[in-house]
C-alpha cells in the first residue's frame, strides 16, 4: 500500500489529500484546505498578485510539514484555472519547487475534468450512469460525461471567483449584475452542450466548495458537516431557493450562515448561480453532492502511474 499526497491548487483554494492506496483499496489519512484566493485579479490582469502568491506559498509550507509528519512517499501537485491564465506563473511554480522539491503540473482543463470524474464516480452505482460531473471551481467549470470513464469533457471559463470579480461587484449584487453573470454562465453552458452530449446524462454529480456549501444550506445544517453533505440529493428547486437567498444577501448576512467558510463569503453567490443555471438548462431534477473530486482522482492516478 502506498501513502501518497495529492495537492490541488485552484483559483480560490488549495487542498491536500493524503491517502493510503492499494488497487481499489483507498483509505483517507488527511483531507484539508486553505482558502488562498490565488486567482485574485487574474481574470482582469492575467497575472498573479504578489500577495496571492505569498498566501498560497505559506499554505504550501504548511502542507509540506503535514506530508512529512504523515510519512508521505509520493506527492503530485496539480494547478488549474488561475495558473493556466497567469503570465507570471513561474513566480508561483518556482516557489512551490523550492518548498516541496517537485514540479507543479499546470494541467489543461480536459485533464482536470477527467481527474474530477475519476475521483467523483469511483464509488457510485453504475445503475445511475451515465453521470454528468460538474466541477464548479473559482476560475472554471468542468463538464464531464461518462459511465466507468469519461467519454466527453470540456472546461469552461466560468467560476465563482471569475464571475464575482467580473460581474457581482456590489453588496448585494444588482439585478443587472446578476443578469450579466447569468448571460456569461449560459454562454458557457451552450459551449458545453456543443462538446458534451449532456442530454444522455442520467445523474448530475456536483463537486467543489460552491456545490457543497449550497447543499449544506439546503439541508439546513448549523455548521459544515462533510459526512452529511457527501452523497446528499438536493433538488433543483432547493438549489434555486438557496441561490436566490444568497444573491439578495449582503456580505455581512452571508457571513452569519453557519456552514459558510470565511473564504467563500464573497464568491458563494456566483458559485451557486453557476449550479442553478446548469440545473435549469439541463432539466435534471436533482444534484448528487460529492466530497470526492479531483483530489481523489489525482491520488488514484499517482498510484497507477509509473514513478
Amino acid at each position: 500500500m502506498s501513502r501518497v499526497a495529492a495537492i490541488d491548487c485552484g483559483t480560490n483554494s488549495i487542498r491536500l489529500l493524503i491517502a493510503d492506496i492499494a488497487g481499489d483499496n483507498f483509505k483517507e489519512a488527511l483531507r484539508t484546505m486553505e482558502i488562498v484566493r490565488l486567482g485574485q485579479g487574474v481574470d482582469q490582469n492575467k497575472a498573479f498578485n504578489p500577495d496571492a502568491i505569498d498566501r498560497t506559498l505559506k499554505a504550501v509550507e504548511l502542507f509540506r510539514d503535514q506530508n512529512a509528519s504523515k510519512g508521505v512517499e509520493k506527492i503530485r501537485f496539480c494547478a488549474t484555472s488561475a495558473t493556466r491564465d497567469a503570465t507570471n506563473r513561474s513566480l508561483f511554480t518556482d516557489g512551490v519547487r523550492d518548498i516541496l522539491g517537485i514540479e507543479v503540473e499546470v494541467i489543461p482543463g480536459e485533464e482536470e475534468a477527467e481527474l474530477s470524474f475519476i475521483g467523483a464516480t469511483k464509488e457510485l452505482r453504475q445503475s445511475d450512469a451515465p453521470f454528468l460531473v460538474v466541477d464548479i471551481g473559482g476560475g472554471s467549470t468542468e463538464f464531464v460525461l461518462g459511465t466507468t470513464k469519461p467519454t466527453a469533457a470540456i472546461s469552461t471559463n466560468v467560476g465563482c471567483v471569475r464571475m464575482t470579480e467580473r460581474h457581482l461587484v456590489s453588496d448585494p449584487a444588482t439585478p443587472e449584475q446578476i443578469a450579466a453573470a447569468t448571460s456569461d454562465i449560459d454562454a458557457a453552458i451552450d459551449q458545453a452542450y456543443l462538446a458534451v452530449p449532456i442530454a444522455e446524462a442520467k445523474s448530475l454529480i456536483g463537486l467543489a466548495g460552491s456545490v457543497t456549501t449550497v447543499a449544506a444550506l439546503a439541508l439546513g445544517l448549523a455548521e459544515y458537516d462533510s459526512e452529511a453533505i457527501h452523497g446528499s440529493h438536493i433538488s433543483a428547486s432547493e438549489v434555486h431557493r438557496v441561490t436566490q437567498d444568497l444573491l439578495t444577501m449582503t456580505r455581512a448576512q452571508r457571513a452569519t450562515l453557519g456552514p459558510m467558510h470565511e473564504g467563500r463569503i464573497d464568491v458563494i453567490g456566483s458559485g451557486a448561480l453557476v449550479l442553478d443555471r446548469i440545473m435549469a438548462r439541463t432539466g435534471l431534477s436533482e444534484v448528487v453532492v460529492s466530497e470526492r473530486d479531483i483530489l481523489d482522482g489525482i491520488a488514484r492516478a499517482l498510484v497507477s502511474s509509473p514513478s
